[in-house]
């Protein structure tokens, strides 16, 4: 039995752990409540930083990793990235977390999955 969490439990911990840091949490799109795929645009003071994906490893196992535009694209590719997963994933979850220090909450959230 896989030990995953339903996408909307972990959607709330994520929206809890960013707002109790003192950031800012929102769903953009809402996905499926059970399984559903995330994506999270990571941005600090409305600059995007990137964005993370949780992915099935070979193991069978979850993780947390980087994808799509990094901090350096522009936010027209960043917009084109998010509207073609949008448009052929129906179940995708998009949400954008404003953090005070990107990086940490990156490395944070990929070595704990």
């Amino acid at each position: 039995m896989n030990d995953r969490l339903p996408s909307g439990v972990e959607v709330g911990g994520l929206l809890r752990r960013v707002e109790a840091a003192g950031d800012f949490a929102t769903v953009l799109k809402t996905g499926d409540k059970d399984r559903g795929a995330l994506l999270l645009v990571i941005a600090s003071r409305g600059r995007h930083v990137a964005c993370l994906e949780r992915m099935l490893a070979p193991d069978g196992t979850y993780r947390w990793a980087t994808s799509g535009p990094g901090d350096s694209e522009g936010s027209g590719e960043l917009a084109a990235f998010l509207a073609k997963r949008t448009r052929f994933d129906d179940d995708l979850w998009l949400i954008e977390l404003d953090v005070a220090q990107p990086e940490r909450f990156i490395a944070e959230t990929t070595a704990a999955s």
